[in-house]
């Protein structure tokens, strides 16, 4: 018998390989995608394997909803899904609003909030106790971008966080009888490839604690999330900020 799944969208670096790295070592069958960088998922999903789990990697366009059906017949032969954790996140070239390309809004709204609406679309009838299935957790990955609305900068992409924010609450309260616990995790400032070197030292200077965070502790919080501990944990939005 096949382990529960668990897919992590946007599984390639960053957070989202944190998550599938910890999500192998859970036990977990482990399902990540990618967009644009096959060799990097591929090198997360062969580390999962090679530490004894199960992984693989899998191209979708999570804003496309061609590629979020071709995911989902993966996921299914896989096994059986457990845990889905949208991490879809870009952001587009900054600047102010009146500067932005209209399709830059677009994209950035059609990955970050619309893909995370069609993949948990797809997920809640393979988890829904209601409809044959065993329980599940949706966890979306936020941001305090929402908090900040990130002003000169990408209001867009905020803006989208925010959708999240109230996905993750309607959704919560949707699905509270289907077994489907629905949850978010927002980062401050993580060390990955999205904090910049300009960006890293304005968030220490702004930092309560006098760092940033890793990619492992937003992973963390995302692992509580799905775990048996959170059970009567659903419509949280967990901020892994230092405090900001």
């Amino acid at each position: 018998m096949s382990a529960p799944v668990f897919l992590v969208t946007g599984g390639s670096r960053g957070i989202g390989a944190a998550i599938g790295k910890a999500a192998g070592e859970a036990g977990y069958t482990v399902v990540l995608t990618y967009v644009s960088n096959p060799d990097e998922a591929e090198q997360v999903a062969a580390r999962i394997r090679a530490e004894g789990g199960q992984a693989q990697a899998i191209r979708a366009d999570t804003g496309e909803p061609a590629d979020v059906e071709t995911l989902f017949a993966a996921v299914d032969a896989a096994g059986t899904l457990a845990v889905m954790v949208y991490n879809g996140g870009i952001t587009g070239p900054a600047s102010r609003l009146e500067a932005a390309d209209p399709a830059t809004l677009s994209k950035v709204v059609g990955v970050n909030l619309v893909g995370a609406m069609l993949c948990a679309r797809a997920a809640i009838p393979r988890m829904s106790t209601r409809q044959g299935g065993a329980g599940g957790a949706i966890i979306f990955m936020s941001s305090r971008a929402s908090v900040y609305g990130s002003p000169d900068e990408c209001v867009w992409y905020a803006a989208s966080k925010g959708g999240i924010d109230s996905l993750t609450l309607g959704l919560s309260r949707e699905l509270g009888l289907d077994g489907i616990r629905v949850n978010a995790v927002s980062p401050g400032p993580i060390d990955t490839g999205m904090l910049g070197e300009e960006k890293k030292r304005m968030a220490l200077a702004l930092s309560p604690v006098g760092r940033i965070g890793t990619p492992e502790e937003a992973a963390a919080a995302v692992m509580f999330l799905a775990s048996a501990e959170a059970s009567f944990v659903t419509g949280a939005n967990l901020a892994v900020s230092g405090g900001r």
